[in-house]
């Protein structure tokens, strides 16, 4: 049986700017629903595991309708608290060529944030799961998320439920609240089995500066640090990407075990992205599918990565592919139509 998986976080609606034109370049956006945690929770319900998100929405007419969307790809809603308070926004520029891609936050004061701290069930919240996940994204957000994920990942501790945490350090939310990310973020990484970081992540947590080594020197020293400071942590996991433009990509990822081993995939060519938004967490939701259905290491790596480089080609944050479709990439040798 797939493992039965809850993942806490906010919902978010995209609005963004049609094709590679700039913020109301032209009159109209695009929207599409996501979310670092939903992002996960969509893709771990398409590779078939029961899967239900945990979190607040607002209790309107863009509340319902993020909520359809979650639905549609089979994610259970139904412990998602409706509450009085805006959704949650963020607005996306596609860069071009040398012009970075932006994203301009519009999410303070939203009814997660305001409300997400009255959850107090936390034990009936994950009952039956096999696994908790959340990111670095929800405690940037404020103290009351920051305290709501201490919370969650406390219940899930108690009750023996493994916790997977998605660094995904948001410097322009932590600077908003003026917010201290170590204080925060370190008991979380603490509490996970699995942890999506890189050098950076452990760095800022830990207090260490990486940067006088070379790259895999400095990604073997972060990880034996972290092993070293987290006695929870079984697999850590993180993935680079060397950028010559913004359609011009590769990605590589890594992987290193509490025994000491270590693995690496890739690179792969990102040649002519369409949206790498939401590329960590597809990665992620590949991870942990592959952890849970018993993919020797290596084959949750390739496996992983290939998620991650699968979504560059999907419009939107969600990865929309089933297993059989990953698979597919990994094997493909040409990219001729299938008919």
């Amino acid at each position: 049986m797939n493992a039965r998986i809850a993942s806490f976080g906010e919902l978010l609606l995209r609005l963004s700017a049609p094709g590679a034109g700039r913020l109301l370049q032209e009159p109209r956006f695009e929207v599409h629903v996501g979310g670092a945690e939903a992002n996960v929770a969509c893709a771990l319900a398409q590779f078939g595991h029961p899967v239900r998100m945990l979190g607040v929405v607002s209790d309107n007419a863009l509340g319902e309708a993020a909520l359809a969307d979650l639905r549609r790809f089979g994610v259970e809603t139904g412990r998602v608290r409706r509450a009085a308070g805006r959704m949650g926004l963020y607005f996306f520029e596609a860069g071009a060529m040398r012009r970075a891609s932006e994203v301009l936050y519009d999410r303070a004061d939203s009814a997660f944030a305001q409300q997400v701290g009255a959850e107090t069930d936390w034990a009936g919240l994950l009952a039956g799961v096999d696994r908790l996940h959340l990111s670095g994204v929800t405690p940037a957000l404020g103290e009351a998320p920051a305290r709501a994920a201490l919370a969650a990942v406390a219940a899930a501790t108690a009750l023996g439920i493994p916790v997977s945490f998605d660094g995904n350090f948001r410097g322009k939310l932590w600077q908003a609240w003026g917010g201290e990310p170590a204080r925060w973020l370190r008991p979380l990484m603490a509490a996970a089995d699995v942890l999506f970081a890189d050098q950076r992540d452990i760095g800022l947590v830990l207090g260490r500066d990486y940067s006088a080594h070379a790259a895999e020197a400095a990604e073997l020293a972060a990880a034996r640090d972290a092993f070293a400071a987290f006695p929870r942590l079984r697999w850590l996991s993180s993935t680079s990407r060397q950028a010559s433009s913004t359609r011009q990509q590769q990605l590589s990822a890594r992987m290193r075990s509490s025994a000491g081993d270590g693995w690496h995939s890739g690179p792969v060519e990102l040649d002519g992205i369409v949206d790498r938004i939401g590329a960590g967490d597809a990665y992620a939701a590949g991870f942990l599918h592959a952890l849970h259905s018993g993919y020797d290491p290596q084959d949750r790596l390739d496996f992983a990565l290939a998620c991650g480089a699968c979504k560059h080609t999907i419009p939107g944050d969600i990865l929309r592919a089933s297993v059989a479709d990953i698979r597919a990439w990994m094997g493909a040798s040409t990219a001729d139509v299938r008919r």
